[in-house]
């Protein structure tokens, strides 16, 4: 009777991942063969070479083993062999680089994690769902179905000439009527200055949380047509006080069928979306819908089929706006 009433919800039991839910941001947590635990990124909208990466600053990135180089077309991508864990494993990479990654130490990169599931390995391995509410991070069965009360959102992917898909999920959003192309990031980071700490009441831990982002043109059209939007001028500084951006309050946006907010907007460079992203989307993107909004959601990924399924489960943040 339980397996026929999960059935029917829409429920299936899935793979819960060992994970973390702090301050906004996802991080697996699989315990090695040796008895350590990673502390791996679970970034929507994070890089990597169809696999999972692990940092060279990390334990695990140190005892890496080198393997056969992954060819990618005219790119080959050096490859390692993947960890061996005790306990429910990291799922092994499933798209056309078998190994995993080891990015280098570089400024600004080494921080409170060991890696990175990032958009190419998470949508190779089929659907995942981010329970917020409840901080459960599950791979689902090849069964899974939505259940009733979710929000379907289509997915928009760019497809390489070969017919490799990338992993980077175009979502849209409207605010103020408009259409805004985005792109959906679990990961979009925020170190928020004071004054944005109190404005926004977003939580934060060891100074950072998460946060949407949007370009600089569009943030400049939004202030203009709409003044009474609160902008806080150094309100994040990420990359240090020297580079502090501007954060906006948005009172609303539609998303997922859903009214909601306010939402607070990271500004970032139109070259970060206009360019760099819009390589790997289908579509340029202004910015980046960020766990500011998730995190009121159980958010269902459905790579294979090319949707996101969204439930909120806070009605002083979100409402519906479909048809009951």
């Amino acid at each position: 009777m339980l397996a026929l009433a999960m059935a029917c919800s829409g429920v299936q039991a899935g793979t819960t991942i060992p994970a973390v839910f702090e301050a906004g941001h996802v991080y697996a947590t699989p315990r090695l063969s040796d008895g350590s635990l990673l502390r791996l990124l679970v970034d929507t909208g994070g890089g990597g070479a169809w696999t999972y990466w692990l940092g060279e600053w990390s334990r695990a990135g140190q005892g890496l083993v080198a393997m056969a180089p992954c060819s990618l077309g005219e790119e080959s991508v050096p490859q390692y062999v993947p960890p061996s864990f005790r306990g429910v494993p990291l799922p092994a990479p499933n798209g056309p680089c078998k190994g995993v990654s080891r990015y280098p130490t570089e400024p600004g990169v080494r921080g409170t994690f060991d890696g990175m599931l990032g958009a190419n390995y998470l949508s190779t391995q089929g659907v995942w769902t981010f329970d917020y509410p409840a901080q459960r991070l599950v791979l689902e069965d090849h069964g899974w179905t939505a259940g009733a009360a979710a929000h379907r959102v289509p997915l928009g992917f760019d497809v390489l000439r070969n017919g490799l898909r990338r992993g980077f999920p175009r979502v849209t959003m409207i605010v103020a009527g408009e259409p805004i192309d985005m792109l959906l990031d679990t990961g979009a980071t925020s170190h928020p200055t004071a004054e944005t700490r109190v404005a926004t009441g977003e939580p934060v831990a060891r100074g950072e949380g998460v946060t949407s982002y949007i370009t600089t043109s569009m943030l400049e059209r939004w202030h203009r047509a709409h003044p009474e939007w609160r902008v806080i001028e150094h309100g994040d500084d990420l990359f240090g006080s020297a580079n502090a951006s501007r954060v906006i309050r948005v009172p609303e946006i539609v998303w997922a069928g859903y009214s909601m907010g306010p939402v607070w907007f990271t500004e970032r460079p139109d070259s970060a979306f206009h360019q760099m992203m819009a390589s790997m989307m289908d579509r340029r993107p202004d910015g980046a819908l960020g766990a500011n909004v998730f995190r009121h959601f159980v958010l269902t990924m459905d790579y294979p089929g090319e949707a996101a399924w969204a439930t909120c489960h806070d009605t002083s943040f979100c409402h519906t706006m479909l048809a009951e």
